[in-house]
């Protein structure tokens, strides 16, 4: 491991989603604030404002695109990088619509966090009602609606990172749930295989947030 470690978070997350990792790493840790900024270029230039001069570098989902986005502003200070349950893709249209319509939602007074349902695709089902589960709606609380809104508008505007994988020559980790239905194991599959000597892990236990579901596991598939 390189002695400084930038983490990004997902969606409506915060530092608690890296907390057993940063825990498990014998790093110096740095989790960037991705709540300020409406686009993922803009989201990577404020976390390399606040990252030492030279870093490993994981994200997790939407932290996975704005890692892509570092590997394009600064691929210089990236020494090994990580890619955890995200996609190189853009989204289709079909995605995009399911955006706007929870930025409408947050527009009528309905903002409400993670839902039952939607806590179902972020973690597996044996985590339902489980501490995880909780730590997960307060995460999404303690980001709140105003952030989600900038985040959702990043997400859905950002580029088509698969022309750029082939341009990644760092040590890379690319893993997945096993479990994830969000960003499903094909697309971690598509990354690895455009990504000149990726390796390719999967987590059990997991689905879409396995440093929280499994940290240990991610913890151990890092430290390689």
């Amino acid at each position: 491991m390189a002695s400084d470690l930038l983490l990004l978070p997902g969606l409506i997350c915060d530092e608690r989603l890296w907390r057993e990792v940063i825990a498990g790493l014998d790093a110096q840790s740095v989790v960037a604030d991705l709540t300020q900024d409406d686009s993922i270029p803009a989201m990577a230039a404020r976390a390399l404002a606040s990252a030492p001069a030279r870093f490993a570098l994981a994200g997790l989902s939407m932290g996975g695109y704005v890692a892509f986005e570092i590997m394009r502003q600064a691929p210089e200070r990236v020494s090994h990088l990580a890619l955890l349950d995200t996609s190189a893709r853009p989204d289709d249209a079909a995605r995009k619509e399911t955006r706007r319509k929870g930025i409408d939602m947050v527009g009528q007074g309905k903002f409400i966090g993670v839902s039952r349902g939607l806590l179902g695709s972020l973690i597996a089902p044996q985590h339902m009602g489980s501490e995880v589960a909780r730590d997960v709606q307060a995460m999404s609380e303690r980001v709140g609606q105003a952030a989600y809104v900038r985040q959702q508008v990043a997400i859905m505007n950002r580029v088509d990172s698969r022309p750029t994988l082939a341009t990644i020559n760092v040590p890379t980790l690319v893993a997945v749930g096993e479990m994830d239905k969000m960003t499903p194991a094909e697309l971690a599959e598509e990354m690895a295989a455009g990504i000149v000597g990726a390796e390719l892990v999967r987590f059990a236990k997991s689905a879409h947030l396995p440093t929280m579901e499994n940290p240990g596991a991610v913890v151990e598939a890092m430290r390689g």
